[in-house]
């Protein structure tokens, strides 16, 4: 009987794990075909139930995981990817996806990480070699990401992408040549790529070498004809590479196709600016005028609309519109910069010192490494000198000195801004300074005969 009785307990529990192990599947089933009709809240509800009778289930948490994923419950996902993870340590799937999501959220360097520990299981993937080479570049270790790339390409050479993330790090480390190699490979294997040649017509523009640029956004606008901004590239294009004329006549053609287009506009609006200043046009100018307005006098217009507009205005003297259209483009975001140049000549124009002289001050505070500085370092102690503060006026020049000590016209006005301040020594000190470098400069002879 006792027999009896343990033989009947032992087929009950291998029942009962039967019937687990069905209703485990049957679960994973009901997941996987949520999942396929889209219907994630259904999927996550299978799946969880699969890991409630077997919690030590992998593929279980994979699954589940996956679908938080594309849910967008990163979290989630991240949770369920690292316990599919420690439950089967031999795995790389749950390490490769983790790592994708930890990419998704931003966090570059523990991607790479994760994708490190993927491939110590397995070094044969070049997808998941790549994977790592760019959440290197992402978090800026361009030197381990071409570590990264060289394993890419050793086990799949044919991979186009990884060919143009290869361009993006040779180019970061400014091996311009090495770059266009790279990137010319991408578009061999995959011409339709768009952002290869991108990039490549960047780096041609970037080197000045405007004939290849301009081919490559010829290309590009052939690939993507649904996007008029390739058309305005390449009337640009043709307007640095010195074909005005063919600018006009690009941009034009652009116009005919999608009528009222402003980034069309705009770039007509440049092109004819351009050839105004260059030949001394007024019909250029006439239709600069005509093309900017048009986009200017909506409230959607960017500071990089009205700052051209701004320009044109001034160039037609009409310096009471110039400065209030140029005052609107510093406050539209984002600023282009040079808003405040021209408001400032504006502004000087209209005799409003104050403001010519704090627009200067404006453009320092928000362009970094200032190519300009000692040109308006001089018109700030200008201004200053005008306004009759001449404190401001010598630490100004100051400035501009010591960006250029050999300039003996900068140091020329500093020593007369001295004097004016009343501080004579400092300026027979700069007048000796000045005439070690020149000495027959006239106005350090003149300033220095003051002195005496």
């Amino acid at each position: 009987m006792v027999v009896l009785a343990v033989a009947g307990v032992a087929g009950a529990v291998t029942y009962q794990a039967a019937a687990r192990d069905r209703d485990y599947r049957a679960l994973l089933a009901r997941g996987d075909s949520a999942l396929r009709d889209e219907q994630t809240f259904g999927a996550i509800e299978a799946f969880s139930g699969a890991i409630a009778l077997r919690p030590d289930s992998m593929l279980a948490h994979l699954r589940r995981g996956e679908t938080y994923q594309r849910r967008g419950d990163l979290a989630a996902a991240a949770r369920d990817f690292r316990m599919a993870a420690a439950l089967d340590p031999t795995a790389t799937r749950p390490l490769d996806e983790l790592g994708d999501v930890m990419y998704q959220l931003q966090r570059f360097q523990r991607a790479g990480e994760t994708y490190e520990s993927c491939l110590k299981l397995d070094d044969r993937s070049a997808v998941v070699s790549f994977k790592l080479a760019l959440a290197r570049y992402r978090y800026g270790d361009i030197d381990a990401a071409l570590a990264a790339l060289t394993q890419a390409i050793r086990l799949n050479d044919r991979a186009a992408d990884t060919y143009y993330l290869l361009g993006l790090c040779l180019r970061g480390k400014r091996r311009y040549l090495d770059a266009e190699q790279a990137l010319e490979r991408a578009i061999a294997l995959s011409p339709g790529l768009i952002a290869a040649r991108d990039e490549l017509a960047d780096l041609y523009g970037s080197l000045g070498r405007r004939a290849d640029e301009l081919e490559q956004l010829q290309v590009l606008a052939g690939l993507d004809r649904e996007h008029v901004e390739r058309q305005v590239a390449v009337g640009l294009a043709h307007a640095r590479a010195g074909h005005a004329d063919l600018a006009v006549l690009t941009l034009g053609n652009a116009l005919e196709r999608t009528p009222d287009q402003p980034s069309i506009y705009a770039a007509l609006g440049r092109v004819w600016l351009d050839i105004a200043q260059t030949r001394s046009d007024r019909v250029a100018l006439g239709k600069a005028l005509e093309a900017l307005e048009h986009v200017a006098s909506s409230p959607a217009s960017t500071s990089e609309i009205l700052t051209l507009y701004g320009r044109a205005l001034l160039q037609d003297g009409q310096s009471e519109a110039a400065e209030r259209t140029l005052e609107e483009a510093t406050r539209r975001y984002p600023i282009d910069p040079s808003a405040y140049l021209y408001y400032s000549t504006a502004a000087e124009q209209r005799n409003h010192l104050v403001e010519a002289r704090q627009a200067l001050g404006d453009y320092g505070a928000l362009v970094a490494g200032d190519v300009d500085l000692v040109a308006r370092a001089m018109r700030i102690a200008s201004l200053s000198l005008r306004l009759k503060d001449v404190a401001v006026g010598v630490e100004w020049l100051k400035r501009a000195a010591a960006a250029s000590p050999n300039d003996v016209r900068v140091l020329a006005a500093l020593a007369d801004a001295q004097m004016r301040a009343g501080d004579r020594d400092a300026a027979r000190a700069t007048i000796a300074r000045g005439l070690e470098g020149d000495p027959a400069n006239a106005a350090l002879l003149a300033l220095a005969r003051r002195l005496r």
